[in-house]
């Protein structure tokens, strides 16, 4: 049976592109080979790649590309981008142009379509084998292409095509499963969900299809009932964050266009179910930034990068519960927290929690909730059995508190700083984390019990490089040192303005009785006040341009290296942590490390337990 790409010119250099999903099922077979390659040519393709292209970037057999895009083309899911005009409706001059040409029986076209079928990731050699620009071959036996020029003019024509490119790279929104199960469940617009299969089980939805996503979210009102008040806000940020990063033109440095810069939508289990090098490889080729939503789930593996820069979370560690122990650490403050291990029976819960009403219980690799601390015993050993469990102390007579504080945050924000933002943790986090070139928000809660501040000194980064706890050529200044005060860009007026009463509580708490509870990076999607103020401080802060982004670079370097000499410290094994940020490392990622021994913090700093 001859497949429709087959025939086409230039077989290995056809573009497709997939429109959004109408009439798909999902029937997923697990182990099949040929649907987990279906899907993962999915989250590959798009109408500025071509076949040969996708080829060479999984590293796969060509044959086994034009099979898999001949079905999507069969079953409707994706569309040859050279099909798209529509011959017969053309004007007669056209057609008259169109008959004047010498097409050949080897199908030739002129320098210029040439220059239009070619990527400049992929190099035609002499026998027609395809080779990125190093030399290696990735392909057996392609197609072998024939261009109809002149011998003195072949070699000239097909170095101008292969050096010329128009596509511009773009940015990339990274979010989970759960903004997608959001959309699906709210019963929110009709065609909300077509958007929403498709990011789901593409992986991907490509910037020509997101003026069509952004139509529907328009739809969808501001009220709902109940569970569903939750599906309806996340709509809403949704659109405002895409209007915000597609139409804002001033955001990146190189972006030439005059409505801002072009932007694609990818999933992260869709990204994670490459191989390193071929997500690698994906990333460099079509996108400039990634950034992350916030907060992602803990129930998957954060994409993490450095080239292109990321914001969002640096190493996946950084979105588990160790990031969380290592903040109480480092700031000597946060609720009464124990981390147990695996296979543990508790007979009792530790007397730190007995006199709290409500505790946080997250289970290792899933997101945390709100258990009462009559039925946590039962819950705590039922998790216990197959994963770590972090136990926190969450409302003491009442439910807890939460308020939620946006950065980037300067010097300045922190020392006139009113409300909670007066707590003396904030003199502390900026020498922690890089509160001034990445973006997200600090969860503060209050358990309604009065917690003790730790007076330990802070680590100095300068006394660890002497120690060789962090290499030398890493220990640089991208935060200012212990007792030295960043450089403090002039107050913007946008980072005092609020959208309503709910976000501007925390600048009338008193510090009083509040403690950090969780920390994440990247743009929040779940909640319009804490998303339009980090949304104003990435515009005021210019946090897109080159030197942002490389300072961001070397601080996320730091992050990570604290960061994992904390949890090998703590998890009881040896772990090497230059390889959690290291970009040519294309080992395949291992899993969070597990704890080996009970860890706890109660006041003062991150230490070994004994349960009894």
């Amino acid at each position: 049976m001859s497949l429709p790409i087959a025939t086409a010119m230039f077989q290995c250099l056809i573009y497709c592109l997939v429109p959004p999903l109408e009439g798909f099922v999902m029937n997923r077979v697990q182990g099949d080979y040929f649907e987990t390659l279906l899907y993962k040519i999915f989250v590959s393709l798009d109408e500025h790649t071509s076949v040969a292209e996708v080829a060479t970037v999984l590293q796969i057999d060509v044959s086994l590309v034009k099979n898999a895009i001949s079905m999507y083309i069969r079953l409707g899911f994706a569309h040859k981008k050279s099909s798209e005009v529509d011959v017969e409706a053309l004007h007669s001059s056209w057609k008259q142009r169109q008959s004047g040409e010498q097409v050949t029986d080897e199908m030739s076209v002129n320098a210029s379509g040439v220059g239009r079928l070619v990527s400049d990731l992929i190099d035609v050699s002499d026998d027609g084998i395809l080779s990125d620009r190093s030399g290696t071959d990735y392909i057996d036996s392609p197609p072998t292409v024939s261009v109809c020029v002149t011998q003195t003019e072949s070699q000239e024509t097909l170095t101008d095509v292969i050096t010329s490119s128009s596509f511009v790279k773009r940015v990339a929104l990274l979010f989970d499963s759960t903004l997608t199960a959001f959309l699906m469940m709210g019963n929110l617009t009709p065609g909300l969900k077509t958007h929403a299969v498709t990011m789901f089980e593409v992986g991907k939805l490509s910037d020509e299809s997101i003026d069509s996503l952004l139509s529907e979210l328009q739809k969808v009102g501001n009220e709902g009932e109940g569970e569903a008040q939750r599906y309806f806000e996340h709509a809403v940020t949704l659109r405002e964050t895409l209007q915000f990063l597609r139409y804002n033109k001033e955001l990146l440095s190189n972006d030439s266009s005059s409505q801002g810069p072009a932007m694609d939508l990818l999933r992260c289990e869709s990204l994670n179910s490459l191989d390193v090098a071929a997500c690698r490889r994906v990333l460099n080729k079509n996108y400039s930034l990634l950034i992350s939503m916030a907060p992602l789930s803990q129930e998957i593996r954060p994409v993490c990068s450095v080239t292109p820069a990321h914001i969002g979370p640096a190493i996946p560690e950084v979105n588990s519960v160790w990031f969380r122990l290592w903040l109480y650490d480092q700031l000597g403050c946060g609720p009464p927290t124990i981390l147990f291990t695996k296979g543990t029976r508790l007979r009792h819960l530790p007397e730190v929690f007995q006199e709290y009403e409500l505790l946080m219980m997250t289970a290792w690799g899933h997101d945390s909730a709100v258990v009462p601390t009559s039925n946590a015993l039962l819950s705590v050993n039922e998790a216990l059995t197959h994963s770590p469990v972090l136990i926190q102390a969450y409302g003491y007579d009442t439910d807890g508190r939460t308020v939620h504080i946006a950065f980037p945050l300067e010097q300045k924000d922190v020392t006139t700083g009113c409300g909670l933002l007066s707590h003396p943790i904030f003199q502390r986090l900026p020498h922690c984390v890089d509160l001034v070139h990445s973006c997200g928000y600090i969860s503060m809660v209050s358990t309604g019990y009065a917690h003790s501040i730790s007076d330990q000194p802070l680590i100095n980064i300068d006394d660890m490089a002497r120690d060789h706890l962090v290499p030398d050529s890493i220990a640089l200044t991208a935060l200012a040192p212990r007792g030295e005060a960043h450089t403090s860009a002039p107050q913007s007026e946008a980072d005092c303005v609020t959208t309503d009463s709910e976000s501007s509580m925390w600048k009338q708490e008193s510090p009083d009785g509040w403690v950090p509870l969780e920390l994440y990076f990247g743009i929040p999607l779940f909640d319009m006040a804490v998303n339009k103020e980090v949304s104003a401080k990435i515009a005021s802060r210019k946090l897109f341009t080159e030197d942002s982004l490389e300072q961001l670079l070397h601080s996320n370097r730091k992050l990570t290296l604290q960061l994992m000499t904390f949890i090998e410290k703590l998890a009881g094994y040896p772990i090497n942590p230059e390889h959690s940020f290291d970009p040519s490392d294309h080992r395949p990622p291992t899993i969070i490390p597990q704890p080996t021994r009970h860890v706890a913090f109660l006041g003062k700093q991150v230490e070994l337990y004994d349960y009894a």
